[in-house]
């Protein structure tokens, strides 16, 4: 399993509307690109971050559909969140594989 990992350190004054967005809009939009089969939305609770740190893990059997994610729709969605919450977060993704 691939697993393409978001995490975002977002300001505390708008943690709760960015989470509320996040599962109403964006990550819905994630999952109808058909790039990934479920995703998992975590709280860090240790983070040494100001601001509250959430990562939000989407899975894919299949490298071929991340890779075709970043190639058509990564860019587009992430312009979304950007003109959404520009300057109240940090963000840095990962991917990693189950073994």
């Amino acid at each position: 399993m691939i697993i393409y990992n978001e995490t975002f350190v977002v300001e505390e004054a708008v943690h709760q509307q960015w989470l509320q967005w996040m599962k109403e809009e964006h990550i819905p939009a994630v999952i109808k690109t058909g790039c990934f089969e479920s995703y998992k939305i975590l709280a860090v609770l240790d983070s040494p971050n100001e601001g509250v740190t959430y990562c939000i893990q989407y899975l894919t059997p299949d490298i071929n559909r991340y890779q075709e994610f970043v190639a058509q729709y990564a860019q587009q969605l992430h312009i979304r969140h950007h003109q959404q919450f520009e300057n109240r977060y940090v963000l840095f993704n990962s991917l990693m594989q189950e073994l």
